[in-house]
């Protein structure tokens, strides 16, 4: 799953390319799944064109390939699409097989600090939650000992 930065980066790079694959009257056949997967290996960003002829919408189509591939739906604009999907044997010829995530420590403690305060907010409301239950019982208890 990628994040909505990579996505937008992803779209950026993808406004570049040229069209490589295009999906015709037949539809997606073995040979056209096979042909993205290898244009995914080589380049990890293809951005194909569903014809009018095709049967199939461009949201369709990226998304069978998807499913198939193990990819990821970057854009559907109009007839076009964009999909993604990460390459090992491209990231080892650049040499970016194991990419460094950047942690903000700042933004880690945030985080720990607000989920300390939502553990605690859940807390206290399970507390009163609890006592309103007790107390409606004990008033329809007193209620009921009246009649």
């Amino acid at each position: 799953m990628i994040t909505s930065k990579q996505r937008a980066e992803l779209r950026a790079k993808a406004n570049e390319l040229d069209t490589t694959l295009m999906v015709g009257k037949e539809g997606i056949t073995d040979n056209l799944v096979a042909e993205l997967d290898r244009q995914l290996e080589a380049r990890e960003l293809v951005k194909g064109k569903v014809l009018e002829t095709a049967l199939m919408t461009a949201r369709e189509v990226c998304d069978e390939f998807c499913e198939r591939l193990n990819a990821e739906g970057v854009q559907c604009v109009g007839n076009k699409f964009v999909v993604y999907r990460r390459s090992e044997t491209l990231a080892k010829k650049t040499g970016t097989a194991k990419a460094k995530v950047k942690v903000n420590p700042v933004r880690v403690g945030i985080q720990k600090r607000r989920a300390a305060a939502r553990a605690e907010r859940e807390r206290r409301n399970e507390y009163f939650r609890q006592s309103a239950i007790e107390f409606a019982k004990q008033r329809r208890r007193g209620g009921q000992d009246e009649s």
